[in-house]
C-alpha cells in the first residue's frame, strides 16, 4: 500500500478499505481518518456517501449539529433524505412508530466528526443500531478526562469496541498509514520522497513510533499537538 499523493487518492483508499471493513463484518463498529491539515471533511463525507450508494450501499449520515446537517443538505441535495442530527436519529430510534425503522436500523451509519461532547450520544446511537457503523474523523475521547477511573472504563468498554478501518495520519517529517485489510505502515521522509520504514499489525503506540523513528523524534510533534 503506497501513501496517497492527495486527498482523492486518499479518498480512493478509503473507499476501497470501508468496503473491505463492511464486507468482512456487515454489523461492526469502524473508524476512518483523514488528518490532513485544514481538511473540510463534510465534503468527504459526501463523496464517500455517494461512492457508497454507487456500490449499492444505502449509508445514513449523522452530524453533530443541525448546522452541519443543513450544509450538507444544501450541498448535496440527493443526499438530504440520508442526511440527519446525531439528536434526530436518536429519537427516531426510540420512536416505535418511525416509518423504515426496521431497515434505519440495518443500514450502515457514517458519524462525521463527532467530538467529545457526543460521546453519550455516539453510544447509545450504536447501541441501538444492528448494521454497520463508520466513525469518520471523530474524537470521542475527552482529553480533560483522559487519565482517571472514567478514561479506563470508557477504553475498556465502548471505544475498546471499534476497528480502524482506515488511517492516514502526517507526523513529523512522517506518516502513518492503514487501510484494511493491510497492517499499518510508517512512511519516513527523505530526498527521494516518503519511504516505507515499518509495519505493524496493530496501530502503533507513541513508544514504537518513537523507536522506530528514532527517540525523541516524535516528542517534539505530540509536545506541538497538545499546544494546538
Amino acid at each position: 500500500m503506497n501513501l496517497p499523493s492527495d486527498l482523492f487518492a486518499a479518498e480512493a483508499q478509503l473507499l476501497a478499505a470501508v468496503l473491505a471493513a463492511f464486507n468482512k463484518k456487515p454489523k461492526g463498529r469502524w473508524s476512518a481518518e483523514i488528518r490532513f491539515e485544514g481538511l473540510r471533511i463534510m465534503p468527504v463525507a459526501l463523496r464517500l456517501w455517494q461512492q457508497l450508494a454507487n456500490s449499492s450501499i444505502g449509508a445514513n449520515l449523522l452530524f453533530p449539529d443541525a448546522g452541519a446537517c443543513a450544509l450538507a443538505k444544501r450541498d448535496a441535495p440527493n443526499a438530504a433524505a440520508f442526511c440527519s442530527t446525531l439528536l434526530d436519529w436518536q429519537r427516531g430510534q426510540l420512536n416505535e412508530n418511525s416509518t423504515n425503522k426496521t431497515e434505519q436500523q440495518e443500514s450502515p451509519l457514517i458519524l462525521v466528526a463527532p467530538g467529545p461532547p457526543d460521546y453519550a450520544s455516539v453510544e447509545e446511537i450504536c447501541t441501538n443500531h444492528s448494521g454497520a457503523v463508520l466513525l469518520l474523523n471523530g474524537r470521542l475521547e475527552d482529553a480533560a478526562i483522559g487519565i482517571g477511573s472514567v478514561a479506563r472504563l470508557r477504553r475498556k468498554g465502548f471505544l475498546a469496541t471499534w476497528q480502524n478501518a482506515y488511517c492516514v495520519q502526517p507526523l513529523l517529517e512522517a506518516a502513518l498509514l492503514h487501510a484494511f485489510p493491510h497492517e499499518w505502515q510508517l512512511f519516513k521522509q527523505s530526498e527521494a520522497g516518503f519511504l516505507a520504514l515499518a509495519s505493524f499489525e496493530q496501530k502503533p503506540a507513541a513508544e514504537e513510533l518513537d523507536a522506530a523513528l528514532g527517540q525523541g523524534f516524535l516528542a517534539i510533534d505530540r509536545f506541538l499537538k497538545d499546544l494546538s
